[in-house]
């Protein structure tokens, strides 16, 4: 399944997207696609619908109909830095030997085609297309060969970050990472069942056509089960907390000279099997 927010920001309803590429309404069977939703026995409910039997909602997603981030009511955005090898060289950093951890706020979350802020006095805002990992099933100390099972589903990140707040200035990434607007999260959260292997798809990002990302997340230092069982060591995982696992080579800091955002560009990004998006950068 591919699990959706639809309509106005703040006030979204919850989708599935249907074989033709249509929206179809959710909410007589869901409140949100949240927590409650991502349980394994909610998803496996919802898998038993005829999806054409539900109400279609009017317009094209990513078109004339807005979508919002694909998780309703994160409890915790949580993200991997320096996850893959060739981009954290290309940071001047070695890959470290244990998962480097920190937080995006969840109000930093948008949806996946929304408009990201370039902060005010900000000179270095970057970019980087990552796997998102939803979990289903909460749990603490979780066992690296039962971790997949605790995943919903997966999604496409933009980890928008500012680099002169994460990197330049004293104390730790989270004030880079976590601006207003720095997570779009989406199109759709896509089901485990229909994603065989995560550590097999191709990701890019592109801005104003220019393709600056095209890696795999088969390069990935620290796998997705790895990194579930390691994050439970440290806080309880709960259904709903996203996972934002790292990205490829191709960002901003990385290139020679760096080259970073500026409002007016056009960000265009997406996973293999999981969607795109694109988003537009404006003053803030």
């Amino acid at each position: 399944m591919k699990l959706l927010r639809y309509g106005v920001a703040g006030q979204e309803k919850p989708g599935v997207l249907d074989a033709q590429g249509r929206v179809r309404d959710l909410s007589t069977w869901i409140v949100d696609v949240g927590a409650q939703a991502l349980l394994p026995e909610s998803l496996s409910r919802l898998r038993d619908i005829d999806i054409e039997s539900l109400p279609l909602v009017p317009g094209l997603p990513q078109k004339d109909l807005r979508l919002g981030p694909c998780v309703g009511r994160v409890g915790k955005f949580i993200c991997i830095g320096l996850n893959y090898s060739d981009h954290a060289a290309e940071s001047g950093m070695p890959v470290p030997p244990e998962p480097v951890v920190f937080s995006k706020w969840t109000s930093a979350m948008v949806g996946p085609d929304d408009a990201v802020e370039i902060p005010r006095g900000s000179v270095k805002t970057d970019w980087e297309v990552e796997l998102g990992v939803v979990i289903g099933k909460g749990g603490r100390y979780i066992d690296e060969a039962d971790a997949l099972s605790h995943v919903a589903g997966y999604c496409v990140i933009n980890d928008v970050s500012e680099r002169e707040y994460q990197l330049d200035r004293s104390g730790t990434w989270d004030k880079g990472k976590g601006c207003d607007t720095f997570g779009p999260t989406g199109p759709w959260l896509v089901t485990a069942d229909e994603v065989p292997d995560p550590h097999a798809l191709k990701m890019w990002l592109e801005v104003d056509g220019k393709r600056y990302q095209n890696g795999s997340t088969a390069t990935m230092v620290f796998r997705v089960p790895f990194l579930v069982s390691y994050l439970s060591r440290f806080m309880s995982l709960q259904p709903g907390d996203v996972i934002s696992t790292g990205t490829p080579p191709g960002v901003g800091l990385g290139q020679k000279p760096p080259v970073y955002l500026r409002p007016g560009q056009t960000m265009h990004l997406g996973i293999e099997g999981l969607g795109t998006q694109t988003q537009i950068t404006v003053q803030a």
